[in-house]
């Protein structure tokens, strides 16, 4: 593939143009309207190098990237599609969609995990909005200005960021809420910089928000990742984009104050790393000194098979990126419709790891971002005469329980955590007595 799309800048594509993208899927009026209704609820947002240079029309609406990218019937329950597809067709108000919206969402889970509750971080009375801390060392930040994507993925577990309601939004003003909580606890020693996207910022305003943590008096700060998709849905960030130059400056500037600077891409599918700008805009980052690592849930219809992720692998390998995780499909939003069962992902897995090298078995997997922490999935196994799955703690709210291995009863249709009951104990090690 070419250089494509290198005519014109960035333009987000919203819901009002999914009639002429469903047409050109060859989908019909009423096909384009349920996509338009699942559009009411959830957040679209894509940019025409997707549509043009990632998306095979030929395969369309089969497509994975098209899969990946746009709405389909499915992410909604069928009444709640029929009651607001109703509405379209009616020409409802806006409020009414809004509202028949909005109470679809919430029963949603819209933040799950305790992002709202147990993650949110506050001390001495003062509530710092905008931030996590769920493990002792690391600290995400969510930057205002960076809560938007140049494209959303259809699965978004962050989708509650992007629907307009302030209430569900994580977001800090700048990055004065930041520093004040790090001269209070010095144990932190990474900071996740998250979104959305802090990609969609110019260089300006992404350098307001991580220039302070380069501080000297801050040497805690050992490491700063950056969370984007920027690489896979809008690689011209880093190439052609008015202040791209500028911004690979900063990036640098980091890396030559001695903190690891690690671009956390999140890449779904291989062909997201064909392109000719892709490359050259991942041969640009790495320029600067910053270590890309890769990852990625595994989302069914999307990533569902070995062989893509075999795929996916090889391809971060030879272009000289780190595979660092494939996770579960969050409990929260289209899960029903995305959702890959754990069985079915850790066969997957466990197949395509055994087919890849060496340099590609940094990656880890099948992940559940849960309540008590990060929990993969190791294998399965008998024991005993009973089939069970082999997990273990890789990040816990409890540092104790880091490394430690649990089991839990093997089951074909459990997709998260909670659907599973302990093996050879009472409850698992995470849980109360």
């Amino acid at each position: 593939m070419s250089l494509g799309t290198r005519g014109y800048g960035f333009r987000a594509i919203g819901a009002r143009e999914l009639p002429s993208i469903a047409a050109r899927a060859g989908l019909d009026a009423a096909q384009a309207r349920e996509l338009a209704a699942v559009a009411a609820v959830l957040p679209f947002r894509t940019n025409r190098y997707v549509l043009d240079e990632l998306i095979d029309w030929t395969r369309a609406p089969d497509d994975p990237i098209f899969r990946l990218t746009m709405p389909h019937p499915r992410m909604l329950a069928d009444d709640d599609r029929a009651e607001i597809s109703t509405l379209l067709a009616h020409d409802a108000s806006a409020a009414d969609i809004r509202h028949t919206a909005t109470r679809i969402r919430k029963a949603m889970n819209p933040h799950p995990e305790g992002q709202r509750t147990l993650n949110r971080p506050a001390a001495e009375g003062e509530s710092f909005d905008g931030l996590q801390h769920k493990y002792r060392n690391t600290v995400l930040y969510f930057p205002r200005n960076g809560q938007t994507c140049h494209a959303y993925c259809a699965y978004c577990f962050r989708w509650a960021q992007f629907v307009g309601e302030p209430e569900l939004r994580m977001a800090a003003a700048g990055p004065d809420v930041l520093i004040r909580y790090l001269d209070r606890h010095p144990e932190v020693s990474d900071v996740l910089v998250t979104g959305g996207d802090p990609m969609i910022m110019s260089a300006d305003v992404l350098a307001r928000h991580l220039e302070p943590l380069l501080d000297p008096r801050l040497e805690q700060i050992t490491s700063i990742r950056i969370g984007t998709k920027a690489l896979a849905f809008w690689p011209h960030r880093f190439v052609s984009d008015p202040d791209a130059g500028q911004l690979l400056k900063l990036l640098t500037r980091i890396t030559e104050s001695g903190r690891h600077l690690a671009i956390m891409a999140h890449v779904s599918h291989s062909r997201e790393l064909e392109t000719d700008v892709v490359r050259h805009a991942i041969r640009r980052l790495q320029a600067t000194g910053a270590m890309i690592r890769c990852q990625s849930p595994i989302v069914r219809t999307v990533n569902d098979s070995a062989d893509a992720w075999i795929a996916l692998w090889r391809n971060e390998v030879r272009l000289g990126m780190v595979p660092y995780y494939m996770f579960v499909e969050r409990d929260t939003g289209p899960r029903d419709h995305f959702a890959v069962p754990l069985a079915a992902a850790t066969a997957i897995f466990a197949d395509a790891y055994r087919a890849v090298p060496g340099l590609a078995r940094t990656v880890r997997g099948p992940v559940m971002s849960a309540t008590p922490g990060k929990v993969v999935i190791d294998g399965v196994t008998t024991i005993a005469d009973r089939r069970v799955f082999a997990l273990r703690l890789l990040q816990a709210r409890d540092e104790s329980l880091v490394g430690a291995p649990f089991f839990a009863n093997h089951s074909d249709t459990a997709r998260w955590l909670d659907d599973l009951t302990p093996a050879f104990a009472p409850r698992f090690p995470y849980d109360q007595p």
